[in-house]
């Protein structure tokens, strides 16, 4: 699996993430700035112009932490509050695996950065 790391005000958290069609088009487009909304009081999102791949999305719960993408809207998502809710179609893109998710119940939109962790052989 690859890294990212992800930047919101002065925190820094690492994520693991897939190897699909939909991870590999978001990393060729890192380093970037996202402005996301907090939607729903659950999920950071953000809403691309254009689709991106999506070969693998199904229908699924999330995990606290998950990095997805919904094809309907475009979106590139981080759950950060579970509420139990099944999503269809979902597109699995990474899971967060350090760093101060809660921080994001009450930051209202915030503008993230995203960037490549480079893998040494």
């Amino acid at each position: 699996m690859s890294k990212i790391k992800i930047i919101v005000n002065e925190s820094i958290l690492s994520a693991e993430v897939e190897n699909n069609a939909t991870t590999r088009a978001l990393l060729d487009l890192m380093p970037m700035k996202l402005p996301m909304l907090n939607l729903y009081t659950r999920e950071l999102t953000y809403r691309f112009k254009q689709a991106l791949p999506a070969n693998e999305a199904h229908t699924s719960g999330y995990r606290v932490g998950d990095i997805a993408y919904w094809p309907p809207r475009h979106s590139f998502v981080i759950f950060y509050k579970q509420t139990g809710e099944i999503i269809s179609p979902l597109q699995p893109i990474g899971h967060i695996n350090t760093g101060n998710l809660a921080q994001f119940r009450s930051s209202g939109d915030v503008t993230i950065s995203f960037q490549r962790i480079e893998e040494r052989p």
